[in-house]
């Protein structure tokens, strides 16, 4: 086996390290778990050792593992510095800048504005990864991100493009029983495992009594149509719920919440060009649509 394979297994062991189980692993790689299993298994072939210790509650690291882990993260810290270095040797305004964003974005906002910045930029190609898990740009996994987050991480440089904000949507026949009730007597649609460590979810779990929930899914788009289809009350982006006909807000006023919405790059990479240019046009037009994107009137 070439070293660039030994790289590899150990990438995935690191995974599996990182997420506690096999196919939170597969999930964050975008692998099938059968490959996860592959990869540790070669792994451990290799050097004779075995490196996870398997039970009902995932894979915990072996006994006697701590120093290997500890080599193995600062390889796999070089690796991602030198990929990053490499790639940003390129000072053309063209090529491929992988952009990860949510799924409300990618629905909502992105394509037009990717639209026009391809107008403005044909050689600069652009793929956008659509998920609301959090994409590691120290990993490369992409070169972008748009998200709404109170913080960046540490190792990303960005801007904050403008306000995302959240409001209560129902069916209109569903919100106006419950403007008609005299007690909280709603039923409710919340956000699942990937999202509730988020701003929405915290606030879901600090203003919805757990019986009242009758639905769950990590997508704001999905949410929106069990809204949609009368299933019952969601907190949504205003950017979703605005624009939804079949869909009414039941807080009129301001938004029930709102987030900061981040155009970020890691720092090794911030200053590429063709990088440095979808920020900057991702920034201007998102702040060019402040008002729809916090859901004001």
């Amino acid at each position: 086996m070439q070293k660039n394979d030994n790289w590899d297994d150990l990438r995935f062991v690191l995974a599996v390290a990182d997420a506690g189980s096999v196919n939170a692993a597969a999930q964050a790689l975008q692998v099938n778990h059968a490959t996860v299993l592959r990869r540790i298994a070669a792994f451990e072939d290799r050097h004779a050792i075995r490196v996870f210790e398997r039970d009902a509650r995932g894979y915990r690291p072996g006994t006697g593992t701590g120093r290997l882990f500890e080599a193995a993260r600062a390889v796999e810290a070089a690796m991602q510095s030198l990929e990053r270095l490499a790639s940003g040797q390129d000072s053309r305004l063209a090529g491929q800048v992988r952009l990860t964003s949510t799924d409300t974005f990618s629905h909502a906002m992105l394509p037009d504005i990717l639209a026009a910045f391809h107008r403005q930029h044909p050689e600069i190609r652009v793929e956008l990864q659509t998920t609301n898990a959090h994409l590691s740009l120290s990993r490369l996994d992409a070169d972008l991100t748009v998200r709404p987050a109170r913080e960046l991480p540490e190792d990303l440089v960005g801007s904050i493009a403008a306000e995302l904000g959240f409001g209560i949507y129902g069916r209109r026949d569903i919100v106006a029983d419950q403007r008609e009730a005299a007690h909280g007597t709603a039923q409710w649609l919340a956000s699942g495992t990937l999202l509730e460590r988020s701003p929405p979810g915290q606030w879901m779990a600090a203003n919805i009594a757990p019986e009242t929930v009758v639905g769950r899914a990590d997508s704001f788009v999905t949410l929106a149509l069990m809204a949609r289809a009368g299933m019952g009350l969601a907190l949504l982006p205003c950017c979703l719920g605005d624009d939804d006909p079949g869909l009414v807000r039941l807080n009129d006023g301001a938004p029930a919440l709102v987030v900061d919405i981040w155009v970020a790059a890691h720092r090794d990479m911030a200053g590429v060009p063709r990088i440095k240019a979808l920020r900057d046009y991702l920034v201007a037009a998102l702040g060019a649509r402040r008002r729809s994107l916090i859901g004001r009137y």
